[in-house]
């Protein structure tokens, strides 16, 4: 004999970081499996401690950890998770990331601006990443800067099912809060049959969140108008599109959004707003400060555990993008 036969069994491991907890568990749930036990702590002087209870010598292991705040403090989290487990003797890393931190910053608008969202990427390759799975990256570009598999995954069924299931859709309009949204708000147009709105707006570059709504281009006169997002983060240039549509003559506006980030002036914004409904999913804990009745948070779990399965059983995540297109 000159060698050694193995069995050839495949072995998944998930595991979480301290960010969003509830989330990991559902997710393992619906995977059949539990989160994987891990000591982690903070020194006094601000340093992450990690190290996991089980040995992941030859696994396929699944790192999940949502960049919500403090979010610096978490992606380094999650990149000494990484190393840890590279040093572990994993077969492979697959980061799961519901929230990609950093990923506004994904071009130079002017001189002398980094790129984080790639610096983030680079940190995750170096840190010992094979994969990436996330949900609704703020650019598709993104992708293009991990050196590596990245599975982008779509919370549009989820939004458009929940939305399409309530309101009168021969009234619905979707509204797109920028010229960004457009193609995003046309995907939701073709799932739900409803015309599309666009508002017009300016952004001071020199002020951070503040937003300058100008003119809104479609009919909403008479109409439920949903506003559609990647992302809700101080809540000025989707609040500041609801006022718009309703001074065109909206008849209620739906806000609809994947990551609730909330952040700042978010919680007063969302509760003095006319908006009737902010619908977000669970890529981001609901921060605790925020506490507003008009919103609704839907689940991304099953979507993310299709995903991890499709991956880990070497299937086709593809054919989750086709049935989410």
């Amino acid at each position: 004999m000159t060698g050694i036969k193995t069995t050839g069994q495949k072995k998944m491991m998930f595991f979480s970081g301290r960010a969003h907890p509830s989330l990991a568990e559902e997710v393992a749930g619906h995977l059949g499996v539990s989160v994987v036990p891990t000591k982690a702590f903070d020194f006094a002087n601000g340093e992450i401690y990690v190290r996991f209870q089980e040995s992941a010598r030859g696994a396929d292991c699944f790192l999940m950890q949502s960049h919500t705040a403090p979010i610096n403090k978490w992606i380094m989290e999650q990149l000494i998770m990484v190393d840890a487990l590279k040093r572990a003797s994993a077969r492979s890393v697959t980061v799961i990331v519901p929230f990609y931190g950093y990923a506004r910053q994904d071009k130079k608008h002017r001189g002398r601006e980094p790129i984080s969202a790639r610096l983030i990427a680079d940190l995750l390759k170096t840190a010992g990443a094979d994969r990436i799975l996330t949900v609704d990256l703020h650019t598709d570009q993104i992708q293009g800067f991990f050196d590596g598999p990245v599975d982008h995954l779509f919370a549009l069924p989820v939004l458009t099912d929940y939305v399409g299931g309530k309101v009168d859709r021969s009234k619905l309009t979707v509204v797109s809060p920028d010229a960004g949204r457009v193609r995003v708000a046309d995907r939701w147009c073709d799932r739900l049959g409803a015309p599309l709105a666009i508002v017009h707006k300016r952004r001071d570059p020199d002020v951070a969140n503040q937003v300058t709504v100008h003119e809104v281009v479609g009919d909403v006169r008479g109409r439920v108008c949903v506003l559609v997002d990647d992302m809700v983060d101080t809540g000025g240039t989707i609040c500041a599109a609801a006022d718009a549509l309703f001074a065109n003559g909206a008849e209620d506006v739906i806000v609809a959004a994947t990551h609730g980030v909330l952040s700042g002036p978010a919680a007063d914004r969302l509760k003095n707003s006319k908006v009737s409904e902010f619908i977000f999913t669970n890529t981001l804990p609901t921060p605790s400060e925020v506490d507003v009745d008009k919103i609704k948070v839907l689940s991304m779990a099953p979507t993310i555990a299709r995903a991890v399965r499709e991956v880990f059983e070497d299937g086709s995540v593809t054919s989750l993008f086709d049935e989410q297109a």
